[in-house]
This record gives structure tokens, C-alpha cells and sequence, in this order.
């Protein structure tokens, strides 16, 4: 049997396996997490590969996608991408990864969600008081990973998450471990990784102050009494994702990665997703595409491509693009710019 073949029996016993565990889900638990953006898919090399990346990840975005996958890195990488995220959400993620053979790989990241400033309106004043308010969620992530044979390598992520609106917030710990093993059996690769393991958030804040009367079957007590609402706590968006992929062909001046990954959240169904990466002029070009299965998602494909020029010896740029479709919701374009040296 070639290469090919045995690859592609592989792969199709994988997503085979990962059918049987998915198909059936009726009951999912949409909107019961806190930080969902999360759960917003980083770097448009992934996203074109329709999030089929835990075991490909080789780059700083390999901080969000599996931190075992930074290893990979030799010297260092920046990362810098930019989401127009729906609804006039703008999403955003740096990460830099210093790596030494023998210490290890070290990074760091910060992803941020912003938006326009809103009217401040209340039932005296539905038209607007003429104060304005922001809401923004931020996660700011230190990074190690390690390889600890020639072909596994774990990684760990510590991270602290923020989700304010105006003058309320809510904060969390949590911490992602991925881990990478490169098969014997023509390099195939198989990532797991854990991601957003933490305690709950919960909303606090001088807006949830209000003046309360604790009797009011009492008179002439005092009916201004300072008070706090009480905010439930919610989970962080909990995800399980399990990754295969490899080179079906493999040349100096092309390639053609194919990778599966299965996913299991902790706020929705389980899915499945494809992706397949063409590299042309060892690697100067690339084309990707992707699609979800076996899910609700509103998106369903995405599609993007990307340049990696060496300006150097020892300083390589990259620029990429995605465009994810998103059904019913406006379509999502990410560009990205990476640099290696």
C-alpha cells in the first residue's frame, strides 16, 4: 500500500471514530460560559483549515491552538492578527515564542475583544443620558512546552481572563495543556489538546450597586440601605480538542497536508472539521481550504491562503488571509502578519 493510501485509510478511520461519538447530540448548553471569546477561532492559517490545526500548529499561534505545538519553533516567531468579528466586534491576538534547544520554548499572548463605545440609556432617559460605555474581554497568557523525546513534546498555558463592561468586571485563572506526538508511521501527527481549565466568573462591580430596603413592612427604618445584586457564576468555555494530520505528498517544491480534528466543548455539540493545506515553491505559497461536519455551527467553510517570504538568512515574514462563511451572520476576513527570526 503507498503512502497515500495508507494515509488516507488513516484518515478515514479517524473521522470514522470520531462519527460515532458525535452523531446523536440533541441536547447542547449554548450560552451557559462565560469569556465565549474564547472560543473564537485565532490566525487565519487555521481558520482557512476550518480549525483543523491542533496538530499542525508550528507557529506563535500555537499558543492558542495546542502549546505543546510551539517546540516546533526554531529561534523565534511574532504573530499578529486582526478579526472583524461580527455584529462590529474586533478581535485580536499577538504572541511571541522565544525558543532554546535545550531550556525549551517560551511564549507569550494576549488576546483581546473590543468594541465601539455605546449610549448609556435608562428608563427615565430611553433615548440616552449622554455617557458612554465599552465593553472588552481580554486573556493574557504565559507559555512553556517542551520536547521531551524525538517525537513528544507537551506544552502548558497559564492565563488570566477579564471580561468588563462598564464599571463591572469578572476575572478568572485557567490554563491549557496540549500535547504533540509524531507517529512513526510517515510522520503522521496527533495533537490533544485542553483548553480554558479554570475556576467560574462572576460579574462584580460598583453598576451592581443599588439602595435597598431590607423591611419594607417596617416604617420609619432606613429604606436606602447600600446593597449589591447578586450575579450567578459561570463556567469558562471548556474545550477537548483531538487533531491528526500529514503530508499525503511531500516534495522540495510542493506539499499537500490534510489534518481532522474532533472537538468537544463544554457550552456545545461535539463537531468535526477537515482541512487541506497546497504549498507551492517550498512553501512560498499556500492555499488552504476547510469545512465543519456533524454541527450546528453557523459556520460551515472557510477558505484563505498565505506568503512566506525569507528576507534573510535568518528572518523569515509571513502574511496570510481567511475567509470563514458564517450562514445567517455576516462572513468573518482575517488577515495576519508573522515573522520568524
Amino acid at each position: 500500500m503507498t503512502t497515500t493510501k495508507k494515509f488516507a485509510a488513516a484518515s478515514s478511520f479517524f473521522a470514522v471514530l470520531l462519527f460515532s461519538t458525535t452523531f446523536g447530540q440533541d441536547v447542547t448548553k449554548v450560552g451557559t460560559t462565560a469569556a465565549k471569546f474564547l472560543s473564537i477561532p485565532i490566525g487565519p492559517r487555521a481558520i482557512a483549515l476550518g480549525n483543523s490545526y491542533a496538530s499542525i500548529a508550528d507557529e506563535a499561534t500555537s499558543l492558542y491552538w495546542n502549546p505543546a505545538g510551539i517546540t516546533k519553533i526554531m529561534g523565534s516567531d511574532f504573530h499578529f492578527s486582526h478579526t472583524q468579528w461580527i455584529a462590529e466586534l474586533r478581535h485580536t491576538f499577538t504572541g511571541v515564542v522565544v525558543s532554546d534547544p535545550d531550556m525549551g520554548s517560551f511564549g507569550i499572548s494576549v488576546i483581546a475583544m473590543t468594541m465601539p463605545e455605546m449610549e448609556v440609556t435608562t428608563e427615565q432617559f430611553p433615548e440616552g443620558t449622554g455617557e458612554q460605555f465599552s465593553a472588552n474581554s481580554y486573556a493574557f497568557g504565559l507559555s512553556y512546552a517542551k520536547t521531551l523525546t524525538e517525537w513528544f513534546s507537551i506544552g502548558i498555558t497559564g492565563k488570566y481572563v477579564q471580561e468588563g463592561i462598564y464599571n463591572s468586571k469578572a476575572t478568572a485563572l485557567a490554563v491549557d495543556i496540549g500535547t504533540l506526538f509524531t507517529t512513526p508511521f510517515y510522520g503522521i501527527r496527533l495533537g490533544v489538546a485542553i483548553s480554558n481549565f479554570g475556576n467560574k466568573m462572576q460579574m462584580t462591580g460598583s453598576d451592581l450597586l443599588v439602595q435597598k430596603d431590607i423591611d419594607e413592612t417596617q416604617h420609619g427604618n432606613n429604606a436606602s440601605i447600600d446593597a449589591y445584586l447578586g450575579t450567578d457564576k459561570f463556567d469558562l468555555p471548556l474545550n477537548l480538542r483531538i487533531s491528526l494530520s500529514g503530508e499525503v505528498f511531500k516534495t522540495e517544491e510542493q506539499r499537500l497536508t490534510f489534518a481532522v480534528d474532533a472537538s468537544h466543548p463544554n457550552d456545545n455539540v461535539e463537531s468535526v472539521s477537515v482541512g487541506a493545506e497546497y504549498s507551492l515553491f517550498n512553501d512560498l505559497i499556500s492555499l488552504r481550504g476547510g469545512r465543519h461536519f456533524l454541527t450546528d455551527f453557523e459556520q460551515k467553510y472557510a477558505f484563505g491562503g498565505g506568503m512566506k517570504y525569507p528576507i534573510s538568512p535568518s528572518i523569515i515574514v509571513r502574511i496570510d488571509y481567511a475567509y470563514a462563511s458564517m450562514g445567517r451572520l455576516q462572513n468573518v476576513q482575517t488577515y495576519s502578519l508573522g515573522i520568524q527570526f
